[in-house]
């Protein structure tokens, strides 16, 4: 099917791009906030190739796609003259504003205004650890022209970081971003910088304290979140017709002023304090402060209160020039990675072996999401030596100080690049602290063990009894085997209920599947296949699956929980993962869905029906996790 003239089929069935406000899409379906709903031939829609179902629902016009959604979203975005996917689209509008948990919602923001710049200063950082390189290694004169247009390269993205800032909080809170970039263009003009420089500044018989705003993290984030409800204020009472020429010009006039004045001199003192902070920590109290964040860095990542600490790094880089918490993610990281390499050296099992290998060489090139979820995390005491191997090498990085002064990407031995200094030695310390942390997880994962389920070879899988499935390992796929009837085991504990019961036509209709629906007891969702993770949605309430002999799967935790946007997700596992039956994919805490609004009924269903006779229900009502929900019949 041509997906280009799909997306162009529909572009039009919806009323052209002049009548689409915002288009999103999750698992299955395009969601359109239009403009009139009423515009839409929803009758052709529903008739066209590709198109599986059209629904209304919470104010949103969705198309029902299937697994090909996000080539179709990404081609209709293509023939769209105008981005319709602007994070400030209205939740009024949609009813998805809710009341979040203030630390959730300050760690959102944080996550949100910082990942979108990371490539960026990812960049500029390695083209700074180059130049590093280059010069310790002699090859490049710390005078000569060359060396200072690299470095003016690494030295770019972090000197103007206010405005890169300022674009990325502006598109988090839903403000103009071009407004925020001048407004941090205005703090941060040659001439102001020359006049706070000399002091004794006023504006309008005001005081003036002098700041320098270049590469400073706190100031415009707090000028620009002041900015955003200055900005909306204007707007609300601004005709149309003056809107352009009086929003911004209002808005500058107020904040460039109020931010010279205050915002941004109390900024300054925030940022100065917390890099002064963990300065004075570590030169005090290093070994300490180092084996607790060493120690606990995993369990901040899994909690995702790490982002707090990304203003902090910056901060530290940009002020002070190098910073502590890099080199204790960097033993944390690779902690992950020595347990891993632990489970492989004591398991018993082939599967485990390769699993545990292959998942602790990505952990130690920076990616320990699969080791620490698929292995560490399942196992238990491995986690715990992971742990204890992070807080020794924590130890040791604060006994001979390793600092980090290269922003880099991910974590790991890619990121050797951040300890290069004129100091060969903290190179030399970094690379001695990361073999610690390898060292001492997979020693203590080896010495503490771990509770195996099946340590011998596995055997194939069998029909009954359900437990028995979730410790067989995957068949070898072969044409035969994908022709054969597909058990599904229940990845919920809970009670079963017929599709037909879901809220939601793509389902009870069965447009997207065959299958049975689970109302959960429990807030975890296990693998029911043995198979390959083959996507996951960003919200994570939807989890696409293919088994082993061809069944292609999608679990739907609740309906409309898209709009949560990740909100009381924890996903466990990545796309691409390889899983058995009862492997952990997903918890979430659904009695917070549940006050949010949302019915948490999940559907789980076979998508490929057309390679399937019947689906066979199991005759359950209420069911446990690993118990067999159902039998695709070939």
């Amino acid at each position: 099917m041509d997906k280009q003239q799909l997306s162009k089929d529909i572009l039009k069935l919806v009323g052209g791009e002049e009548n689409i406000d915002q288009v999103t899409h999750c698992m299955t379906r395009l969601r359109f906030n239009l403009n009139d709903n009423q515009k839409a031939d929803k009758a052709t829609l529903k008739n066209t190739p590709g198109v599986m179902g059209v629904m209304e629902n919470g104010g949103q016009f969705q198309v029902i796609i299937g697994n090909d959604v996000p080539v179709v979203y990404n081609a209709l975005v293509g023939n769209m003259s105008k981005s319709p996917t602007a994070d400030n689209a209205s939740a009024a509008s949609t009813g998805e504003k809710k009341k979040r948990n203030p630390i959730s919602a300050l760690f959102d923001f944080i996550s949100g205004v910082f990942t979108p710049i990371l490539p960026a200063i990812t960049g500029a950082g390695m083209i700074k650890g180059i130049v590093a390189i280059l010069v310790a290694l002699g090859w490049l004169s710390d005078t000569s022209s060359t060396y200072i247009i690299l470095s003016a390269i690494g030295d770019g993205a972090f000197y103007f970081l206010p405005i890169i800032l300022a674009i990325s909080a502006a598109r988090k809170l839903g403000s103009n971003m071009y407004i925020a970039a001048a407004l941090a263009a205005g703090i941060m003009h040659p001439t102001i910088t020359a006049l706070l420089a000399n002091g004794d500044t006023t504006f309008v018989g005001i005081k003036v304290i002098a700041a320098t705003y270049s590469s400073t993290v706190i100031p415009i984030i707090l000028a620009i979140w002041i900015a955003s409800y200055v900005e909306k204020a204007v707007d609300r009472v601004t005709h149309a017709s003056l809107k352009l020429l009086i929003v911004p010009t209002v808005t500058l006039l107020i904040m460039v002023p109020l931010t010279l004045m205050t915002v941004g001199p109390l900024g300054t003192v925030l940022g100065n304090g917390l890099s002064g902070g963990i300065s004075w920590l570590f030169d005090n109290m290093s070994i300490f402060a180092s084996i607790l964040i060493g120690g606990t860095m995993s369990l901040l990542i899994i909690t995702g209160m790490h982002y707090a600490l990304l203003p902090i790094i910056v901060g530290s880089m940009t002020t002070l020039g190098y910073d502590f918490i890099i080199p204790l993610m960097f033993a944390a990281n690779l902690a992950q990675g020595g347990a891993a390499f632990g489970v492989g050296l004591r398991s018993r099992n082939s599967k485990t072996k390769s699993l545990a290998y292959s998942t602790g060489l990505t952990a130690i090139m920076g990616i320990t999401e699969p080791a620490m979820y698929g292995i560490n995390m399942k196992f238990k005491k491995p986690f715990i030596a992971a742990l204890i191997g992070g807080a020794i090498a924590g130890g040791f990085m604060g006994i001979v100080n390793v600092k980090a002064y290269v922003l880099t990407g991910l974590v790991g031995l890619p990121s050797i690049a951040a300890f290069i200094s004129p100091a060969i030695s903290t190179l030399l310390y970094a690379l001695a602290g990361g073999l610690v942390a390898i060292v001492a997880a997979a020693i203590l994962t080896y010495i503490l063990g771990f509770e195996e389920e099946n340590a011998s070879e596995p055997a194939a899988p069998v029909a009954e009894p359900a437990t028995a499935a979730a410790t067989t390992s995957a068949p070898v796929v072969t044409e035969e085997a994908k022709a054969q009837d597909e058990q599904v085991f229940s990845p919920i504990t809970g009670e079963v209920k017929p599709l037909s019961e879901v809220p939601d036509p793509a389902f009870s209709e069965e447009i997207m599947g065959k299958g049975f629906a689970i109302q959960p007891s429990e807030g975890r969702v296990v693998s029911p296949i043995n198979g390959t993770v083959f996507s996951l949605s960003k919200s994570g309430h939807a989890i696409g699956l293919v088994s082993d002999t061809g069944a292609e799967m999608l679990i739907h935790i609740g309906i409309d929980t898209v709009k949560l946007k990740g909100q009381f997700f924890s996903p466990k596992v990545q796309a691409g993962a390889k899983v058995t039956v009862g492997d952990v994919l997903m918890e979430f805490d659904r009695e917070q869905i549940e006050k949010a609004g949302y019915t948490t009924i999940t559907p789980v269903i076979i998508t490929n029906m057309h390679q399937y006779e019947s689906i066979e229900s199991a005759g359950r009502t209420t069911i446990k996790e690993k118990d067999l929900l159902y039998t695709a019949k070939a």
